[in-house]
């Protein structure tokens, strides 16, 4: 089930803002965590930033193993032998 919900927070002088506590575990951010801003028009996201580039990763790599023709886990197998093989 997705969380909704709506939370406020002051922007201070230098631009700064406190994120929620019940936001920040929304996000599964703690201190010296990173976060990202995608902005769309005039709407803002903010998403973890850890997450958000495993999922850019993710969808770069879609279809990387078919090409490569790899199928099946015995494909993996034999790739790692082989690599191995020539290290």
């Amino acid at each position: 089930m997705q969380t909704v919900f709506a939370d406020n927070a002051k922007v201070m002088s230098k631009g700064q803002v406190t994120i929620p506590k019940q936001v920040r575990e929304v996000l599964g951010v703690q201190s010296g965590d990173k976060v990202t801003f995608l902005v769309e028009g005039s709407t803002v996201r903010v998403v973890n930033a850890a997450q958000y580039a495993m999922r850019l990763l993710q969808e770069e790599m879609r279809g990387e193993a078919e090409r490569a023709g790899i199928s099946s886990e015995d494909d993996v197998a034999a790739l790692v032998s082989s690599m191995r093989a020539e290290g």
